[in-house]
């Protein structure tokens, strides 16, 4: 049975049987979670991120808004990293980040980008322990190995 939070892009290369096949492993119990859930409400911003990562071995799940983003945390344990975009309409990254530091998923791995963000901003995420705060545009590369050491995919 597919699952239609597990569908990563238009884009994606994977036919269902692999995409299933692969959902299958990363929701296996006793592994921990391994998918990156990028949340940022520019359609192309988020799905080109998402198409990068992957390229590097990262699984992601794409939301566009901070309500689809905290409905996805609720419903599937297999969300090990969060990526937010600070600014977005009509709740902003600070919002999610301070829901998800006020629930059961509170030791989540996040990692914030913004295009725009002033010091505030800045000081206000790195107080919710987020891991690091990423100006627009990322560095993909800083970004995949960031990642990688923080859901243990290194050697």
């Amino acid at each position: 049975m597919r699952i239609a939070e597990n569908r990563m892009s238009d884009h994606d290369i994977l036919s269902d049987a692999e995409r299933e096949a692969l959902s299958a492993v990363m929701l296996e119990p006793g592994l921990p979670p391994q998918r990156v859930l990028i949340v940022d409400d520019d359609k192309d911003s988020r799905d080109l991120l998402a198409q990068i990562l992957d390229l590097e071995g990262i699984c992601c799940v794409t939301a566009d808004s901070g309500e689809a983003a905290w409905s996805l945390l609720k419903s599937s344990s297999s969300i090990g990293l969060l990526i937010t975009d600070l600014r977005m309409v009509p709740s902003n990254g600070l919002e999610l980040i301070r829901q998800v530091r006020e629930s059961s998923r509170a030791a989540l791995p996040i990692i914030v980008m913004s295009g725009d963000a002033e010091a505030p901003d800045v000081i206000d995420a790195m107080h919710l322990s987020v891991v690091d705060f990423l100006l627009k545009p990322i560095d993909s590369a800083k970004l995949a190995k960031m990642i990688k050491q923080e859901l243990g995919m290194t050697k």
